[in-house]
């Protein structure tokens, strides 16, 4: 019936929502467990126990004896650098004494015991820190149990990210900058043993230089801990995230602990949450999180809000809840007990929504909603649909035609294979003229509408004049001019620029256009009463080739020409 592990993530759920989780889940976890404890008793052997540091007894007493008055006094210190500063030079001078000659005759205590002391000054301090908890109600900063430490909070302090915020609670300090993306710059996630393969289009990456806990090491690619927390933070947000359909962006998150004194996974949660205000992505609801922590001796136990680095340490729990206002969006339980009921940890869930919710009136007052426009610097991106059957035709021969539109305008395409496109540029010139570009790739001649087209061809009848790319018409040659013509060039030559009214398409799909009644819409020539349709006068009879005249004259051709059989066979 205890509760060992947590982790989850939701769209949005209550208290009573998560009771019942735990409710439904308990009889199954028992089922396995059976099943397991069933295991062991036909193929089990012994556990293996690790052995505990070997600190010997004598070495501990010596520890105690001289160090558990400072150390006292130095928990009871408030400020964290203080009281590490203070607990370094406590632990140089044990070493000094216990494992040292004082004077390079006299045997140490304990020699080539830097370790034990170690370990022995700090489960020293860990006990203290335990029994001020419980028997004197006091914590290592001297906040009560239920209180938060001090907040503040900055949007904006990187000017050219996109979107950028920092986020202060106690000593754990967050920098969180939000990038917008286009669709090819969504993760891929290679799944070996599925092989399948996933995207992600929203991410958040969190760092953990060692700076901001005072320390000097390489900086090399996250660690275990790092892809964990930013896993977490994620999971934090992902919920309040707009769906592609609503927002078609690529979404990345970076955060940066520049100070960790306990929760900087909590911190980058609300970073990331005003950093999405701050760039402008239109999420649901302001997300932050809170820490809690546990420690418990026998039937004593006291749940700590916004824990300390120390307290994480040295305590039994490190119990993670994010959310809104109302609602729970991930959860993450680390317990170092063998287990704690599920009423103790509601306790925990309940504490955590109000220390939360004091959090988010902080965060409120900085930046209350998403700002109304993306940042000058994101590029803007919008969708249209096309018929499936016309994606080849935006796309072009090996790439020919998208290729040529990126390339003119600048911006970037994407097209899906259900026809969906997105076009994305941060300049609004070169989004409208791509969208234009595809649309018209696409675009269907509309009976009645007006349009400016390039003469391609002439013929006798008339001219040929292209109005969408790749779509032509034909303007007979009675509807060139606004007067009769002898011939096609006397009007238009190829490459002329002309408007064209389209007047007809036939059940053959083939274009009728006029430029005489476009010139008549244009107001440069007055309206008639024409429908702009060429109409050819009926034929009569007398006016009809007699096909058999034909297969006469043909035939005496042919009788001038020589019949083949006839011809003399060639030298």
């Amino acid at each position: 019936d205890l509760i060992m592990m947590i982790a989850g993530e939701a769209k949005g759920i209550s208290h009573d929502d998560l009771d019942r989780a735990v409710e439904m889940a308990m009889p199954h976890i028992r089922t396995t467990l059976d099943m397991q404890f069933e295991l062991v008793g036909k193929v089990g052997k012994p556990k293996i126990k690790p052995e505990k540091p070997n600190v010997p007894p004598e070495l501990e007493a010596a520890v105690r004896e001289r160090a558990e008055a400072k150390v006292r006094e130095l928990n009871r210190t408030e400020d964290k650098q203080e009281r590490q500063r203070g607990l370094d030079e406590l632990k140089l001078a044990l070493v000094n004494e216990l494992t040292v000659s004082p004077d390079g005759e006299t045997p140490a205590p304990f020699p080539n015991a830097k370790g034990p002391v170690t370990e022995a000054l700090d489960a020293l301090v860990g006990r203290d820190v335990r029994r001020m908890a419980i028997e004197e109600n006091r914590r290592l900063d001297g906040r009560g149990f239920d209180v938060v430490r001090p907040i503040t909070c900055e949007v904006g302090v990187l000017p050219r990210a996109h979107g950028s915020a920092l986020f202060t609670r106690g000593q754990t300090q967050s920098i969180c900058a939000a990038t917008l993306g286009t669709k090819q710059d969504e993760q891929v996630v290679d799944d070996v043993e599925l092989e399948v393969e996933e995207k992600k289009r929203f991410m958040l990456h969190y760092n953990f230089p060692p700076f901001s806990v005072g320390e000097v090491r390489f900086l090399r690619g996250p660690s275990r801990r790092d892809v964990g927390h930013g896993d977490l933070a994620e999971k934090a947000l992902e919920a309040v995230v707009p769906t592609e359909e609503d927002f078609p962006y690529t979404i990345r998150l970076v955060s940066y602990i520049l100070e960790s004194n306990g929760s900087s996974s909590m911190a980058s949660a609300c970073a990331g949450s005003l950093a999405l205000m701050d760039a402008g992505i239109p999420v649901k609801d302001a997300v932050a999180g809170m820490a809690m922590g546990l420690i418990k001796e026998g039937d004593k136990y006291r749940i700590l809000t916004d824990i300390l680095g120390a307290e994480d340490h040295f305590g039994d729990m490190d119990f993670k809840v994010t959310g809104t206002r109302d609602a729970i969006t991930a959860i993450q339980l680390d317990l170092k007990l063998p287990g704690v009921s599920w009423p103790l940890l509601r306790e925990a869930v309940v504490k955590a929504t109000e220390a939360r919710r004091q959090v988010l009136d902080v965060m409120e007052k900085t930046i209350a909603a998403p700002r109304p426009e993306l940042s000058r610097y994101a590029p803007r991106i919008i969708s249209i649909a096309i018929d499936k059957e016309k994606i080849g035709t935006v796309i072009g021969p090996g790439g020919k035609m998208i290729r040529r539109i990126t390339e003119e305008t600048g911006a970037t395409i994407d097209i899906e294979d259900d026809g969906t496109v997105t076009i994305a540029s941060n300049k609004a010139d070169a989004l409208d003229k791509a969208k234009a570009w595809v649309e018209s790739l696409v675009a269907e001649a509309e009976v009645g509408r007006v349009y400016e087209g390039t003469v391609t061809r002439l013929m006798n009848f008339g001219a040929f004049v292209e109005i969408l790319p790749g779509k032509e018409g034909l303007v007979h040659i009675s509807q060139l001019a606004p007067e009769r013509i002898r011939a096609v060039e006397d009007a238009v030559k190829v490459g002329d620029k002309v408007w064209v009214k389209v007047v007809e398409v036939d059940d053959l799909g083939r274009v009728n256009l006029s430029r005489r009644k476009a010139m008549e819409e244009r107001g440069e020539i007055p309206p008639s009463d024409d429908d702009g349709i060429a109409k050819r006068p009926p034929r009569r009879d007398g006016d009809r080739r007699d096909s058999g005249r034909d297969r006469d004259r043909r035939g005496s051709r042919d009788r001038d020409r020589g019949s083949r059989d006839r011809r003399p066979p060639r030298r």
